[in-house]
C-alpha cells in the first residue's frame, strides 16, 4: 500500500507542474482594455451577479455608473446597499416597470429612450470605469431602440471604459460584439413551487 507520503509527493509535484503551466499562461496575456460584457439566459442572477461586479470595482476605488431600463421605483435591497456606496456608485432607476405593469408601448419606448440618453452621456464622463446597464437585453429584444443604434454607441465608448449589459434574450449582434458573455442556466426555481419572491434574494 501507498503510504501517505508518497501521495503527497506526487501531488506536489503535480501542483508545482501545473502552477509552472498557469504562470506562463497568465503571463502570455498582456493586452488591457475596457471590456463590453453580457449577462443573459433564462436563470436567475444575471442583475444579481452584476451588483457583485459593481461591488468589486467599488473595492478598487472604481467609478461606476448603474442605470436600470425595466426596473421601477420599488424598493430593492441593491438600492439601499449601493446608497451607502454614494461617492463611487451612481444609480439611476430609469424604468417604469414590468412591460405587463405599464401595459402602454409608447410609455416603455420613451422610458428607453431616456435610459439610453443616460447611458451614453455616463459612458462620455471620464469619471467612470464601470458602466452597468441593466435589463437593457429586455429593452433590445421588445423593439424600443435599436439594436444597431445601441451597438454603435457601445463600440464608439472610450478605450478603457468597462460596461456590462444584463437581462435574458441578448441579441446575436450583441453577444458577437462582446469579450465576455456569461449565460444563466435556469434549472430549478422556487416560484414553480409555489414560493413567493422575497426581500434579498429576489429583491
Amino acid at each position: 500500500m501507498t503510504d501517505d507520503s508518497e501521495i503527497n509527493q506526487r501531488h506536489a509535484e503535480k501542483m508545482r507542474r501545473r502552477k509552472e503551466m498557469q504562470d506562463r499562461l497568465v503571463a502570455s496575456k498582456t493586452i488591457e482594455k475596457g471590456l463590453l460584457m453580457v449577462h443573459t439566459g433564462n436563470g436567475k442572477g444575471k442583475s444579481t451577479a452584476a451588483f457583485g461586479l459593481i461591488l468589486r470595482a467599488a473595492g478598487h476605488g472604481m467609478r461606476v455608473g448603474l442605470i436600470q431600463f425595466v426596473k421601477g421605483n420599488w424598493s430593492t435591497g441593491e438600492q439601499f446597499a449601493l446608497d451607502r456606496f454614494e461617492d463611487l456608485v451612481d444609480h439611476f432607476v430609469m424604468g417604469e416597470g414590468f412591460t405587463w405593469d405599464t401595459q402602454d408601448r409608447e410609455r416603455d419606448i420613451a422610458a428607453a429612450r431616456a435610459a439610453w440618453a443616460k447611458a451614453q452621456e455616463l459612458m462620455a464622463d471620464p469619471r467612470y470605469r464601470l458602466i452597468v446597464l441593466d435589463e437593457l437585453n429586455i429593452v433590445l429584444r421588445m423593439g424600443y431602440l435599436p439594436v444597431e443604434e445601441v451597438l454603435a454607441g457601445l463600440t464608439a465608448r472610450r478605450p478603457d471604459l468597462h460596461v456590462l449589459v444584463t437581462g435574458r434574450g441578448a441579441k446575436p449582434e450583441l453577444v458577437e460584439a462582446a469579450d465576455l458573455v456569461t449565460e444563466m442556466k435556469g434549472v430549478k426555481h422556487p416560484f414553480e413551487a409555489g414560493v413567493k419572491a422575497q426581500a434579498g434574494i429576489e429583491f
